[in-house]
């Protein structure tokens, strides 16, 4: 049972789950209080209906394995994986959710350009956004930054009648690494364990598109980007798995509809590895669309300040559409 009491006279409020108080707060002005009983109202909704743990301070935030992740090696947020959720404003929402995979070679994670402001430009679509923190090399290794992902598809698509989310329309964006981490479980998903004992564990972890910018693709060849592979494999990895982490060799006709980006002056990635996976998705007779801009370096995630560059969230919002994915025009 959800209890909310207001004391106007007192400037305080309470919210409860079943008789237990988790929010106490006091306030200077009506006009903060009654900002902040919207705000947890939203809290207590969540913890109701998700059972999950959320911050105290980002009502958004949700631990994928609130009572631990599996190979976690301890108890601090970097053993945490997690996802911070971005809602469309209300009324706008058109039923498409977007899984984002910040960049960071394995090592680190571009919270903001390839997170929160990717979020708000989904956002400004109609679209929900789960901004993945997933663990991270050295400390983690491959499966593990694998299994975050898998399981953050799966906690999206198992929470799609209450968060108004059509479970076949949920797709992943990845930057870089991220988009090495997107385009692994765009090629190497399952259908879920049947017989498991959570919910969770029965879904698909395959996501409906894929969103792949500037991302690493290949382990193998020379235009790999080594930083990452050493992150997720370490130094001397088995070929065999190098293989299978290679993504362009793994495409078959069940991967995704992807929308890749790249510039050509991309030193850092090269664009090869857009080239490839998008030939290896026309081989595979996957509908894809590729955009190469002459011009950009490495990361620039929406690049706002560049009037050319900047338009490469346009061609994608126009594949969105096409793919069903956003509203038309009228």
């Amino acid at each position: 049972m959800l209890i909310i009491v207001v004391d106007l006279t007192l400037q305080e409020f309470k919210i409860s789950t079943n008789g237990d108080c988790f929010m106490h707060m006091q306030r200077q002005t009506i006009m903060l209080k009654l900002s902040y009983v919207k705000a947890l109202i939203m809290i207590a909704l969540l913890s109701i209906t998700t059972h999950a743990q959320i911050s105290s301070t980002d009502p958004t935030l949700i631990y994928l394995w609130p009572d631990g992740a599996p190979g976690a090696i301890g108890k601090e947020e970097v053993d945490r994986p997690s996802l911070q959720i971005f809602t469309p404003p209300q009324g706008k929402a058109n039923g498409t959710a977007v899984v984002v995979c910040p960049g960071g070679g394995y090592v680190n994670l571009a919270m903001d350009h390839e997170g929160k402001q990717i979020a708000e430009w989904l956002n400004s679509h109609g679209i929900a956004a789960f901004v993945l923190k997933y663990r991270l090399g050295p400390r983690y290794r491959h499966p593990i930054p694998l299994q975050d992902a898998q399981r953050a598809v799966r906690y999206v698509r198992l929470h799609t009648k209450e968060m108004n989310i059509a479970p076949d329309r949920i797709g992943m964006w990845g930057f870089s690494a991220g988009g090495h981490l997107t385009a692994t479980v765009g090629t190497h998903f399952d259908g879920g364990d049947a017989q498991a004992a959570q919910p969770i564990d029965r879904i698909s972890s395959r996501p409906d598109f894929l969103i792949l910018a500037y991302p690493v693709i290949t382990f193998t060849a020379e235009y790999t980007h080594k930083g990452s592979r050493r992150a997720l494999l370490g130094e001397n990895p088995a070929p065999q798995l190098m293989e299978n982490l290679s993504n362009d060799k793994q495409v078959t006709s069940q991967t995704p509809p992807t929308f890749l980006f790249h510039t050509d002056e991309d030193s850092g990635v090269p664009p090869e590895n857009s080239v490839y996976f998008y030939l290896a998705l026309k081989k595979a007779k996957v509908p894809a669309e590729l955009h190469i801009y002459e011009k950009g370096k490495h990361g620039v995630g929406l690049a706002p300040k560049d009037p050319v560059l900047s338009t490469w969230s346009a061609r994608l919002a126009d594949w969105l559409k096409v793919r069903g994915l956003l509203p038309a025009a009228p």
